[in-house]
């Protein structure tokens, strides 16, 4: 995904690797492990920081679909897929 986005344009290669190094240095001050464990949660920060700066979504939209993700897998049975059209509040347009 990280690749798709940044041969779209959307960032650079060097955006990128300053963002999550941004994001993974914070997460240590605050008392992140350095092991690994957390990569993914500096990842998505970082992308989600980014798609933020370049005007791709805009915080409000971020958090409003972070929270339908959110319902959606609680109210998905164990196994399937999650999806948007399983938020409980969609209009099914997501």
């Amino acid at each position: 995904m990280r690749m798709a986005l940044e041969e779209a344009g959307f960032f650079t290669a060097a955006e990128w690797s300053s963002t999550l190094g941004g994001e993974i240095a914070s997460a240590q001050l605050a008392g992140d492990p350095d092991d690994g464990s957390t990569h993914y949660e500096h990842w998505l920060a970082a992308l989600e920081r980014l798609a933020v700066a370049n005007g791709t979504v805009t915080p409000d939209l971020l958090r409003a679909r972070r929270a339908s993700f959110e319902r959606a897998a609680r109210a998905t049975p164990h196994g399937q897929p999650i999806t948007l059209a399983n938020d409980p509040l969609s209009d099914g347009a997501a």
